[in-house]
């Protein structure tokens, strides 16, 4: 069988000589891999953990306990299960949700909390006064993103508004990635990618901070060092080899965000070629080979020299699942049966819920909208609609939601020529057929997937030199299926759609005046 097959975890001792460890550090769960050259898993184990939600429109985690109390954890568990000596591990590569915004003292040593990514929705206030001091427009021209609840400068100019002790005391702002390298190595690093994510201070153009668009924010060096994702910044040191159970000088490559390392676990390395991610959040991103820009969206330099990324994001899909479990179907109990359940149950509900609609909105929503103080909405609900009919309305309101970005990529000139579908959310079979349905566009499942950990460790094996070519990892990537659209449904959906794009727009002002209601 290939590396994905139900025999895939090697007998310990067999394979070629050496590890590739990957890390992931997620928004629920934390997971590490030990695989070998070849892609074979060896060793596998995952902790989970809470994200904490202090106040509406606040997403944080502690990244002392978790970021760094997973990767301990988890690199411990692994050297346990495979048996095999650490200095067997040729590299290292982590990835972690991103972008973060995580003060640190000189001793690397956190000041707070982590603020989230988009989730994380308190600095608008802050978006707006650096889109008014240095104007919206420049922005965009100069970063290629526009500022949103994603970026990571209104997050900071926040901090020094509302915790100015710990702003003055913060000797470094890191993200989740550049947090994990720094506690391993002693060195505070950042890759390209996630540096475009840190909006307004990195320029494209220049592939470095802009010392006048960090100007009245941060001053540059209190920003990590840029380098390309796959390049080893470091050795493990013997604090961290004490802390983590790896062997001391084990090389630690810069690594990347949590969505690009799971594009390179499918094979989403060059041009043309997209992943869809259906996690907590969904995640959307396409490799291209110039920079293509958009406001409604998402740019950056992709993992390795000359590629680039289009990418695009959803505030609530497998949370908002996961909500509706807890919610609205609490008989169904807790556990993952019960998404089966439920999925069964949306899936003999007609195509388009018997005209039930649901905007999934429930954190506000990023792109292509970005709009933080949009809100969910059931709308057509009747008397005869039950709770099959609103799971149904829940997952095919993502699927709008992911044919939105489709159409706007298509829109474009770029419409992607493969596109995997990734994460959880591929466990229902039904949720993925509504979205090949509703968009017209079919869906490629790999065989396995084992996350963003695996394409960390690949990742890592490139910064070891067992691979030259990015390519090479379609030799590690089996297809299970492709889902296709059935003939005839998106002419169904059509209509659909129409209304759902409309139904947010008409109703726009008054999410903003509730909003404000709410937090008055």
């Amino acid at each position: 069988m290939g590396p994905h097959g139900s025999e895939a975890v090697s007998p310990v001792g067999s394979g070629e000589k050496g590890l590739l460890l990957g890390v992931d550090i997620g928004t629920y769960e934390s997971k590490g891999l030990l695989v070998e050259p070849n892609g074979c898993l060896v060793a596998s184990h995952a902790v989970p953990h809470e994200l904490l939600l202090p106040r509406q429109g606040w997403a944080e985690h502690d990244a002392e306990s978790v970021w760094w109390g997973d990767l301990c954890t988890l690199t411990k568990a692994l050297l346990a299960q495979s048996r095999r000596d650490p200095k067997d591990i040729l590299a290292v590569g982590c990835s972690s949700i991103a972008p973060d915004m995580l003060p640190v003292d000189d001793a690397g040593l956190p000041l707070r909390n982590a603020v989230l990514y988009g989730i994380d929705t308190r600095a608008q206030a802050e978006i707006r006064e650096l889109e008014e001091r240095i104007g919206g427009r420049t922005i965009f021209d100069r970063t290629g993103n526009a500022l949103s609840a994603q970026s990571v400068g209104p997050k900071i100019l926040w901090l020094a508004r509302n915790e100015p002790e710990v702003y003055w005391r913060t000797r470094r702002f890191v993200t989740g990635t550049t947090f994990l390298v720094g506690r391993l190595t002693g060195r505070w690093v950042v890759d390209h990618y996630t540096a475009s994510c840190m909006g307004p201070f990195y320029e494209p153009s220049k592939g470095a901070w802009a010392e006048d668009l960090c100007s009245g924010i941060v001053e540059t060096n209190r920003l990590p060092e840029i380098a390309w994702t796959a390049q080893i910044v470091g050795g493990v040191t013997r604090e961290a080899a004490r802390t983590t159970g790896l062997a001391e000088g084990t090389p630690v490559i810069a690594g990347t965000a949590d969505a690009a390392a799971e594009a390179v676990s499918v094979g989403v390395v060059a041009s043309g070629r997209a992943m869809l991610m259906y996690g907590s959040t969904m995640f959307y991103i396409q490799v291209t080979d110039a920079p293509l820009r958009d406001l409604r969206l998402w740019s950056a330099p992709y993992l390795f020299p000359g590629t680039h990324a289009m990418m695009g994001g959803m505030a609530t899909t497998g949370a908002l699942t996961r909500w509706f479990r807890d919610q609205l179907a609490r008989d169904e109990g807790r556990g993952g049966d019960a998404y089966a359940r439920l999925a069964e149950g949306a899936a003999s509900v007609p195509p388009g819920a018997e005209g039930l609609l649901a905007l999934p909105y429930f954190s506000g929503e990023r792109t292509p909208i970005n709009d933080p103080l949009a809100r969910g909405v059931f709308f057509g609900l009747t008397l005869s609609h039950t709770q099959e009919h609103l799971y149904r309305a829940v997952l095919e309101g993502v699927g709008h939601g992911i044919r939105q970005h489709l159409d706007l990529l298509e829109s474009l000139g770029k419409p992607p020529h493969r596109l995997m579908a990734v994460g959880g959310g591929t466990k229902n079979r039904p949720w993925l057929q509504m979205v090949s349905d509703i968009s017209g566009r079919a869906q490629t499942v790999p065989s396995v997937t084992w996350g963003a950990a695996y394409g960390d460790a690949f990742l890592a094996g490139m910064g070891a030199g067992l691979f030259r070519d990015p390519m090479e990892v379609d030799q590690w990537v089996e297809d299970r299926e492709t889902v296709c659209p059935c003939p005839g449904l998106k002419a169904h959906y059509d209509r659909y759609h129409e209304l759902y794009l409309e139904l947010y727009q008409r109703n726009k002002g008054l999410m903003h005046a509730l909003s404000s209601l709410a937090r008055s």
